[in-house]
């Protein structure tokens, strides 16, 4: 079932965005819409901009123009039904702590920084670990744990927040299979439960399976909507040049002209 765009209550709303770096666009012009209950990609070539993209959504880096909504309000009044993943090399997994405590670290935004975590957080904690199938590495520090397991971990923290939109940033790179397949489950779950999942992905033969809305970005958004409807060999060819090959459900292979 296509959503539709013209509900009201868009989960992600993304107008005239612009990001520069030293007087560089990274970012131009970018408006798309995300409806609610989807399980949307971001893709598009390296240098595109999707992980920037992400990041000016969540006020972590100053757009030069433009606004963004989450379910229709600025993302500084939506920070707590917000979950985000950021892209596993830019954690410091050298940082002496737990499993756990990484868990927890995502109810602060609930608890405040002067309330001590308790019982309650604790149980939250180990439930969103058994959701990834971590209980049993909760007091492991994260530096002894696979790149898989600090994945995991990390979603854990997202999932513990209970938020109604999820960002990604490229959850299944540099897994190992069982990994992703556990990680897709999970995604599908949370929108399965009505979440919005919006996912920095690299694999472009996996979208059909994974996702079903797609916002193909470089620099500027070149297509978005269903991808029954937007994954195209014109509209990939566009954002990524030459050759593209796309493979169909059928092990066809039909390649871009």
């Amino acid at each position: 079932m296509t959503p539709d765009l013209h509900e009201p209550g868009l989960a992600v709303h993304v107008e005239d965005l612009t990001v520069s770096y030293q007087s560089k666009p990274v970012l131009w012009d970018i408006d798309f819409d995300i409806p609610p209950g989807v399980m949307a990609a971001i893709v598009g070539p390296n240098g595109a901009g999707k992980s920037t993209l992400i990041k000016s959504i969540l006020d972590l880096i100053r757009p030069t123009a433009g606004h963004v909504t989450i379910h229709g309000r600025p993302y500084s009044d939506q920070r707590r039904k917000v979950g985000y993943v950021p892209q596993r090399s830019s954690v410091d997994w050298d940082f002496p702590t737990t499993a756990l405590d990484v868990v927890t670290m995502g109810l602060y935004g609930q608890l405040g920084w002067l309330r001590r975590p308790g019982r309650t957080e604790h149980d939250r904690a180990m439930a969103a670990l058994a959701r990834v199938g971590m209980s049993d590495f909760a007091h492991r520090q994260i530096s002894q744990l696979s790149g898989g397991q600090q994945q995991r971990v990390f979603i854990a923290r997202a999932l513990v927040q209970d938020a109604d939109v999820y960002f990604l940033d490229e959850p299944m790179a540099g897994v190992d299979a069982t990994t992703e397949r556990a990680i897709v489950k999970i995604l599908h779950a949370l929108r399965d439960a009505g979440k919005t999942v919006i996912v920095v992905h690299h694999d472009l033969q996996t979208v059909r399976d994974y996702f079903d809305w797609m916002v193909i970005l470089n620099v500027r958004v070149i297509a978005q909507g269903p991808v029954s409807e937007v994954y195209t060999p014109e509209n990939l060819r566009k954002a990524y040049g030459g050759q593209i090959a796309l493979i169909d459900r059928d092990a066809t292979l039909e390649t871009a002209p």
